[in-house]
């Protein structure tokens, strides 16, 4: 989708769509008033025959009206001004884009980007929302599918008008939009790979397919018997009960600067989890594939930072292994020395994430990072506490929490902060090792990321659990590509400071 910002409207564009953002107030602001005026008043005879109110996320397509000069004009509703925000911005957007790409529409043009205030959004975080959400509506997983559909935008150029202070910062916040829009749908894809496709090998051959389209993105993969001869007896407790080998995947971006240390990004990878020898219920377990969207996710933010080649170090690490109760497979009461040197009784194999994850968490500490965020479906405790809107959040260094959290509202891709304390600690008590994997019941997310917090003590840590986001069941079942947009939101606040 080719992007395009200009001052004012064009004269005319082949099979065009112009989108008008209405408020519920009958009132036209910017092209709304003239195709008003030359239309014979059609904009508000629709309002006062309650064809169209303005409703949030209301549509109305119209074709052939005057005084506009593409084919088509889609009215997307906004509801009251007084209470417009972020989130009614986006639930416009996403209306706006669910009609576009059911019709052939080629060319999209729109000037209420430059013409309406909601709240406190700026030009550019409404061009950058509204560019992510047009590409992304058009995505259809079709990677197993014997006959074609859909796979690719129909939308080949959007239009956005800027008044002339903002044309840059208009343009290069579309542009983010759409990497980050791509990047979301990388995530979608890997989630969405059947398991037996999906395997530790396939991401390691992934990672090397994306560095390999970009000079300043490196790769190196760890196997198994490298990763035994690190000490990562964790992670290596998890990827020996499969015949699948375990994978440990870095993808190093360097910035154009070349300068500063890394933002270190680790990703669970488990593949595909049956919980190992403390099984897990057979009910829906054709959905444990999505158990590495934390990867997908690392995956997906890698390759929209080098798409937009961001002035920031960026490293991706993925914990990639399968976990099942094969014959070498690690029982309930099992002890292993972590790469860090501490010991951890497993009292429950199906608490396997934060194993491969705590040996990471060691490795990252070569980069000598900015920061290390961590990005897991790591508990279904995380669920109960949040639903399915939230990603939780903890963390050892207040300021990066906060900047997660900041990137949640920024992005319309939200996470929420859960305590994570010396109180919570001693649930990992154990009489036999360091640690023991799991607390029980009470505090899960909380206890997991306490666990994960003991191998993160020489830097600035943040945890991510997104067991809640990550994916939807039912109809509509499918990997959503969060949290890419709310990491994205974290890079680009770091770039521009």
């Amino acid at each position: 989708m080719q992007i395009k910002i200009e001052k004012r409207l064009p004269s005319s564009t082949e099979n065009s769509c112009q989108l008008l953002f209405l408020f519920d107030d009958g009132k036209f602001p910017g092209s709304a008033r003239k195709i008003n005026t030359q239309s014979q008043q059609l904009l508000k005879s629709l309002y006062s025959s309650g064809d169209f109110t303005g409703r949030a996320g209301q549509t109305l397509l119209l074709h052939q009206v005057e005084g506009c000069t593409a084919q088509r004009l889609l009215l997307i509703g906004l509801g009251e001004k007084s209470g417009a925000n972020s989130d009614r911005w986006l639930l416009a957007c996403r209306a706006a884009a669910k009609v576009i790409n059911d019709t052939p529409t080629e060319n999209v043009v729109c000037d209420s980007t430059a013409n309406i205030t909601i709240g406190k959004l700026q030009q550019p975080s409404m061009a950058q929302h509204l560019s992510r959400e047009l590409l992304l509506g058009s995505y259809r997983f079709s990677m197993h599918h014997r006959s074609t559909i859909i796979q690719s935008s129909p939308i080949s150029k959007l239009t956005l008008i800027a008044s002339a202070t903002n044309l840059q910062s208009v343009k290069v916040a579309a542009e983010r939009g759409k990497a980050t829009a791509m990047g979301m749908a990388t995530a979608r894809d890997l989630g969405n790979l059947a398991p037996n496709i999906c395997t530790p090998d396939y991401l390691a051959e992934k990672a090397a397919a994306v560095c390999d389209q970009f000079d300043n993105l490196s790769h190196e993969i760890l196997d198994e018997s490298a990763m035994e001869e690190l000490g990562m007896g964790a992670f290596l407790a998890v990827s020996k009960g499969s015949a699948e080998p375990g994978k440990l995947i870095c993808m190093n971006y360097r910035g154009r600067k070349r300068a500063g240390s890394p933002i270190v990004l680790i990703g669970k990878g488990i593949t595909f989890d049956t919980g190992g020898i403390s099984i897990k219920p057979s009910e829906s377990l054709d959905e444990m594939k999505y158990d590495m969207c934390g990867a997908a996710t690392v995956f997906g933010v890698i390759e929209a930072v080098a798409r937009l080649q961001l002035d920031i170090n960026v490293v991706g690490l993925v914990a990639a292994a399968e976990n099942m109760p094969g014959g070498n497979a690690t029982r309930p009461g099992d002890v292993v020395v972590s790469m860090s040197g501490q010991s951890i009784e497993i009292l429950n194999t199906d608490a396997e994430g934060r194993l491969v994850l705590c040996d990471t968490l060691t490795y990252a500490e070569r980069y000598k990072p900015a920061a290390v965020i961590d990005i897991a479906t790591l508990t279904g405790a995380c669920v109960v506490a949040l639903g399915k809107s939230r990603s939780g959040v903890m963390g050892n260094h207040q300021d990066t929490v906060d900047q997660l959290v900041r990137a949640g509202y920024d992005s319309g891709d939200l996470a929420w902060q859960l305590p994570i304390g010396d109180d919570y600690q001693n649930l990992l008590d154990s009489n036999f090792a360091d640690m023991a994997n799991i607390g029980g019941r009470p505090a899960g997310a909380i206890t997991a990321a306490c666990f994960l917090s003991r191998f993160a003590k020489s830097f600035s840590w943040a945890h991510m659990d997104i067991a809640g986001v990550a994916s939807i069941s039912g109809k509509t079942k499918g990997a959503t590509g969060r949290p890419v947009p709310l990491l994205m939101s974290f890079l680009f606040s770091r770039v521009d400071s």
